[in-house]
């Protein structure tokens, strides 16, 4: 590919710039030149076969980036595989987003990938901002003609554009939001990058609660139900309203920290008192938010509530001996410790702080039930009620299960599906005693209602619980090294999680300190005291 060479739109002429000099119309000077190219063939009925050659790839690109900056929404589509999809969206990126001028700069192709850098100029009623991002395009032969063209999808317009997403300039639906946590800081995804969707969201359900005035923004409008749209230029500002959040941004800033040292983390704080959400971040930062909506098995850290149905139906106590084999059999499923290590016949409050599997798995013959683990997270800590956070949650899933499936819930596994809110959650809960449904904003602005547990865990239970995780956080425990530097009352619950097609297991940690409960996961982290227990610690430190 030449360098040098633009498509542009000038005074609102699309044209095409070579070397300085305008053209008129799509055609770049050099056009196709028709070269087949190494590795491309040509059939007796002329139809090119084999991989694209990278002169297909150059030429495609630029007919492309050429009849798109000109204007020809047709004539761009036809360039593509799926012209039916194609045409209308090139379209809308000049009449939907309101561009008045553009400057399309394609890059060096790397195989049969294109990449490309836009810089528009977004007009709308007398105003008028500037619009600069990449993207790329993929150059296929065609399945049919054997041409060489374009792999349609959304994202060659914008990388955020989705199959039901619209480009828009316009009035914003909603004004603007400033919110603020808990001491009325405030809460920007500059400076906490985890609470970009977070707060894309609160704005599109609060905004016209919080009182603020629209104001005149290039968005892509989602298209789905309770998906917030994008925000790509904002030409005009409205009046943002004030939204108070139960977020605390010194809590926020350490779990921001904490999640970048690793690939793929999230993590959830929670103030067990009262269900206030203090803290959440994900690594990436952008896009799906997998503290809130993942759904993953959570490893041992359910052991949490695997313990308090044991203690609920005094099928155990904390300080009874109960069995730790190296594996353990149930309706023919085995199970097998981490390494294979067996404790003998030691306090069950051991077997929690040391995550003996087998010595849970042993006791579901005397439950009786195998649907049991199911209620007793519903029932107490609330799992599965629908939660109303006060933006889009998943509130965690036990399936009923028999058998060895069964089982292999009682350890986090299996068909059990929650992310770290989900278990900061039931660790917030073991801390206080009674459910308290997780938020972010007060039920007071919009008068939804919070889900209530059916009943609080026993006194009983509920302090041989707290002396289980106490003990896994000091001593010789599987949490100790990560909350060796956590203050005040606390404990903890590590849990490795095997995920299939992983090589190495998903790391999680749940632990709390006074009235501050967290819960982390890094994927492919190992053992939990690792890599999320570190990250539990440093949040529950900055609380």
């Amino acid at each position: 590919m030449r360098s040098g060479v633009k498509v542009a739109i000038v005074g609102g002429v699309f044209v095409v710039v070579a070397g300085g000099v305008l053209y008129g119309g799509y055609n770049l000077a050099t056009g196709i030149n028709g070269a087949t190219g190494v590795g491309a063939r040509s059939g007796s009925d002329g139809k090119r076969t084999g991989p694209v050659t990278q002169d297909e790839v150059e030429n495609t690109a630029k007919e492309f980036l050429a009849a798109w900056a000109a204007g020809e929404s047709d004539r761009a589509a036809q360039l593509t595989n799926n012209p039916v999809e194609a045409g209308p969206a090139v379209l809308n990126h000049k009449e939907g987003a309101k561009v008045s001028e553009a400057v399309i700069t394609p890059g060096k192709a790397i195989g049969a990938k294109v990449p490309f850098t836009v810089k528009a100029t977004v007009t709308y009623e007398g105003q008028s901002k500037p619009w600069t991002y990449a993207s790329e395009l993929t150059v296929v032969r065609g399945l049919t003609t054997g041409r060489p063209l374009v792999e349609w999808t959304p994202a060659v317009i914008h990388p955020s554009l989705t199959k039901n997403g619209t480009l828009r300039t316009g009035a914003a639906k909603t004004g603007s939001v400033k919110a603020v946590d808990r001491n009325g800081v405030e809460l920007t995804k500059e400076k906490y990058p985890s609470l970009g969707p977070i707060l894309d969201q609160l704005r599109a359900k609060y905004g016209e609660k919080a009182g603020g005035e629209p104001g005149i923004e290039t968005v892509i409008e989602s298209g789905g139900e309770g998906v917030p749209d994008t925000t790509l230029v904002t030409l005009a500002e409205g009046r943002p309203g004030r939204l108070q959040t139960t977020i605390d941004a010194e809590v926020q800033a350490a779990a921001e920290r904490a999640v970048t040292k690793y690939g793929q983390a999230s993590v959830v704080a929670i103030k067990p008192s009262t269900g206030e959400i203090r803290a959440v971040a994900n690594n990436p930062s952008a896009g799906f938010n997998t503290a809130f909506e993942g759904k993953q098995a959570p490893g041992s850290t359910l052991k949490i509530v695997t313990a308090a149905l044991l203690l609920e139906k005094g099928l155990v106590k904390a300080d009874q001996a109960t069995e730790c084999p190296k594996s353990a059999m149930y309706y023919g499923r085995s199970f097998q410790n981490l390494a294979g290590f067996e404790l003998g016949n030691v306090p069950f409050s051991r077997s929690f702080a040391k995550s003996c599997n087998t010595a849970f798995i042993k006791k579901i013959d005397e439950v009786g039930d195998d649907s049991a683990l199911g209620k007793e997270a519903r029932d107490v800590f609330g799992i599965g009620l629908d939660w109303k956070t006060g933006i889009q949650s998943f509130d965690g899933s036990i399936p009923e299960e028999t058998g060895g499936e069964a089982a292999a819930q009682y350890i986090g596994q299996g068909t059990v599906q929650m992310n770290v809110l989900n278990i900061a959650s039931i660790t917030a809960t073991a801390k206080d005693g009674t459910f308290k449904q997780p938020f972010l904003v007060s039920k007071e602005l919009d008068g939804r209602t919070f889900a209530e547990a059916s009943r609080s865990l026993p006194g009983s239970v509920a302090r041989q619980l707290r002396a289980m995780m106490r003990a896994t956080a000091t001593g010789s425990g599987t949490g100790a090294e990560a909350m060796a530097r956590v203050g005040g009352d606390k404990g903890a619950k590590t849990g490795s999680a095997e995920v299939g097609g992983q090589t190495t297991s998903n790391s999680w940690f749940a632990g709390y300190s006074d009235d501050l409960a967290a819960a982390a996961v890094v994927q492919e982290g190992g053992h939990g005291g690792d890599a999320a227990g570190p990250i539990v610690a440093s949040v529950l430190k900055a609380g």
